[in-house]
């Protein structure tokens, strides 16, 4: 075929357009040869006789868009050539290439369809009506948008996907991708410009299933994603709703078995009917049968009961719920949407049901189909492992959360002069600790600690840290010198660490922890600190005036360049509040704006009024999960529970303690046993003191949770107990001591030495 019609004729045969060619042939300029009628032009053809099958010699005729015809100029040779070739490529598009082409005019109206499959309705019945109406478009006004911009532009519109009327076709709406062409003529005009627009080719594949296997594979991409990134199992079930609707679903819910999310191990096997399942997400534009967090046995006969009985997923159709009055509730929910398809996959790992995923399409949506199902599966799977990650670490948590709790102390001992609680904020594993143990001479200590580390190992490095501390107190040790030695400790664990076998976890895992030790003495309303690591103490007084110690912090436990610590001491006003708290508050903790200090104020409540104060004060975000605080307010010794004098330190000091002692336990109503064995211990340690020691020789009495003995002398040589002979008159005094008190010790200060003793008493009337 040639590359443009000689001329192009009307159907009442008056030329409409006339090729260069054309006036090579016939002779006339195209303004003269418009108008004519193709007869005159014909009559005046110098060219050779016409012969059959051409209307002159030369010339064939051969039909366009509408009542259009056009005159083409044989081959030389006689035979079609190039036309044959394009008229064999016209009739192969039309009649057996599997796409449906439309050929369509300036209008948009049909001029001829191909027939690409057999048994199609014919289409010649379409010819001359709009394209709009031909595939039953959901939007055509955007359809024949698309098709007219490829018109004026020229710009081929490839692959644009258009969906149908849901009604249009059984089976619901359809996916059709056009690709659009523009049509006209191919010669030049004398501008040498292309010659007019003739209208497009439109060709119209269905995508349906190209489109639902993308729709499934994005969900599977979303879920993959989205789906397994945290281990909480609420928040994992909550992302598999939301990455499934409202793409791949239209209402999407998520159930797990309750014990599951409690941190029990599943058991394998099929679910039996009286198994529980809380509803753990949940996603749709209608309100739900359950809300979120219900719990509930899945109903015998269903179809969600006999998907975790035989572990298979299934595509059902609900326009008739048969099942209806065994689940009244979700039956009348599902009506209420109107959906329509139901597809149903239990969460399954390794055998054991973890619960249910129940997918839903609704109104015009497509129905979902066996196709579906793989997907499902594969959803389903990733979710279940995700869920059943998270169940592991709710199980080790539940562990390691009641581990520490036990390593805690359960409440706080009572002290003369120190009120104390503690607040333990929840979540997060962390290993932080706290402590109030009672000294020797009335005086209290205050522990906090924090290890780097989560879960059970995090609470075995804190409870091995906590035994430690609790021994170094009780050898009445000031602060620095117990964290120090608190120290090789650390370091003696991460030695540990370092010969454990390559399998285990903390195989060459750094210790990393910090400790703050404080010990107040009611005596001289003195608080010493020392911290290894850790923030210091916040100090509000009663008068709302705060400050953070002003405390030299030491190197973390277990640290490679350990430092020497140093101690400060800091005066505190009757009745004002201590706060030790971990890492985790520290940005709470400023005096001027923090919100610890607004909590605190005033400063006169009771101490778990201002525990749940701080609590409410702070925000609940994921850092201060496991925060820990250690609250203490101080009081100076009462007078009416203490006395002391300074000794002769002569002979006569033995006798002058015992009188002295006898009478204040007689003012304390303390007499019987208890008055003869205290007498007999401040008279052995009075002795020792005058024997052994240096002045001044002080004694005191404390009345605390026992009857405390104290001998302070300035001398730092330590006593011993000695085990005397049957003859021996000395070396008695410890050993009788001992014997009568529940406790005694030493502890040492620059200035000398105090012998302690404690007995417990079973009454006081003070």
């Amino acid at each position: 075929m040639a590359d443009a019609p000689l001329m192009v004729v009307d159907g009442a045969g008056v030329v409409t357009g006339w090729s260069r060619a054309a006036e090579r042939r016939f002779g006339p300029a195209t303004a003269d040869a418009l108008g004519l009628h193709v007869m005159d032009v014909l009559a005046g053809d110098s060219g050779r006789a016409a012969g059959d099958g051409e209307v002159s010699a030369g010339l064939r005729l051969e039909p366009l868009a509408g009542a259009d015809w056009a005159f083409w100029e044989a081959a030389p040779d006689g035979g079609d050539g190039g036309d044959a070739v394009g008229t064999a490529l016209l009739d192969v598009v039309f009649t057996q290439a599997r796409v449906r082409l439309h050929v369509l005019d300036t209008d948009l109206d049909v001029l001829r369809i191909s027939d690409p499959s057999a048994g199609a309705e014919d289409t010649t019945l379409l010819h001359g009506r709009p394209f709009r109406s031909v595939c039953d478009f959901e939007e055509p006004d955007r359809v024949e948008d698309f098709v007219r911009e490829v018109i004026r532009t020229g710009v081929p519109g490839v692959e644009q996907p258009f969906q149908t009327r849901p009604d249009a076709v059984a089976g619901g709406s359809r996916t059709l991708a056009l690709t659009a062409f523009r049509l006209q003529e191919g010669h030049e005009t004398p501008r040498g410009a292309l010659g007019r627009v003739l209208g497009a080719a439109v060709a119209v594949v269905d995508v349906s299933e190209r489109v639902r296997r993308r729709g499934r594979e994005a969900a599977l991409i979303a879920v993959r994603d989205s789906v397994g990134r945290t281990l909480d199992v609420e928040a994992t079930c909550r992302d598999l709703v939301n990455a499934l609707v409202p793409g791949y679903a239209d209402v999407g819910v998520v159930e797990v078995v309750d014990d599951v999310l409690r941190g029990e191990t599943p058991q394998p096997g099929p679910l039996g009917p009286d198994v529980p399942l809380r509803r753990a997400g949940y996603k749709g534009e209608n309100e739900a049968a359950h809300p979120v967090g219900d719990i509930r046995a899945v109903p015998y006969g269903t179809p969600y009961q006999r998907a975790v009985s035989d572990l298979r997923a299934r595509v059902l159709p609900l326009d008739d719920l048969t099942w209806a009055d065994a689940d009244p509730a979700r039956a009348g929910s599902i009506r209420r949407v109107g959906a329509h398809t139901l597809l149903v996959a239990p969460l399954t790992v390794r055998g054991a049901v973890l619960g249910l995923l129940t997918l839903y399409r609704c109104g015009d949506s497509e129905p979902y189909t066996e196709e579906d199902l793989p997907a499902a599966l594969a959803m389903a799977s990733r979710a279940a492992l995700g869920i059943d990650n998270a169940c592991r670490y709710v199980h080790e948590y539940t562990i390691a959360s009641a581990l520490q709790r036990r390593l805690l102390p359960q409440s706080p001992a009572p002290q003369p002069a120190v009120e104390s609680d503690h607040l333990l904020l929840p979540g997060g594993g962390a290993g932080n600790w706290f402590d109030t143990i009672a000294l020797s001479g009335a005086r209290t200590a205050l522990v906090i600690g924090e290890v780097a580390e989560r879960g059970i190992y995090a609470a075995t490095t804190m409870g091995q840290l906590r035994t430690v501390v609790h021994a170094l107190a009780a050898l009445d040790l000031e602060p620095d010198e117990l964290l120090a030695r608190l120290y090789d400790t650390a370091a003696r664990l991460a030695e540990e660490r370092a010969h454990l076998p390559q399998s285990d976890p903390l195989h060459r895992e750094p210790l990393a922890a910090t400790c703050a030790y404080a010990v107040y003495d009611p005596f001289t309303e003195k608080c010493t600190v020392a911290s290894a690591g850790h923030p210091a103490p916040l100090v509000v007084e009663p008068d709302g005036a705060a400050f953070v110690v002003g405390l030299p912090v030491g190197p973390p436990l277990g640290a490679m360049d350990r430092a020497p610590v140093a101690a400060v001491s800091v005066t505190l006003p009757e009745g004002s509040l201590l706060a030790l708290h971990t890492n985790a508050l520290r940005s709470y903790s400023q005096p001027s704006s923090g919100a610890l200090r607004q909590a605190l104020m005033p400063t006169d409540r009771p101490m778990r009024d201002l525990c749940d104060a701080v609590a409410r004060s702070l925000p609940d975000t994921a850092e201060l999960r496991g925060a820990a605080l250690l609250l203490a307010r101080t009081h100076a010794m009462p007078p009416e529970r203490y006395a002391a004098w300074e000794l002769p330190y002569d002979r006569t000091a033995p006798a002058t303690a015992r009188r002295l002692t006898s009478k204040t336990l007689a003012e304390w109503h303390i007499e019987d046993d208890t008055g003869d064995a205290t007498e007999l211990i401040v008279s052995e340690l009075v002795t020792n003191a005058v024997r052994y020691g240096t002045p001044p020789v002080v004694l005191r009495l404390i009345l605390d949770r026992g009857l405390i003995c104290e001998i302070r002398d300035g001398s730092t040589t330590a006593p011993y107990m000695k085990y005397a002979g049957a003859v021996d008159e000395g070396g008695r005094g410890l050993f009788i001591m001992s014997h009568l008190a529940s406790l005694w010790g030493t502890r040492y200060a620059p200035d000398g030495k105090t012998v302690w003793s404690e007995q417990t008493l079973r009454g006081s009337g003070v």
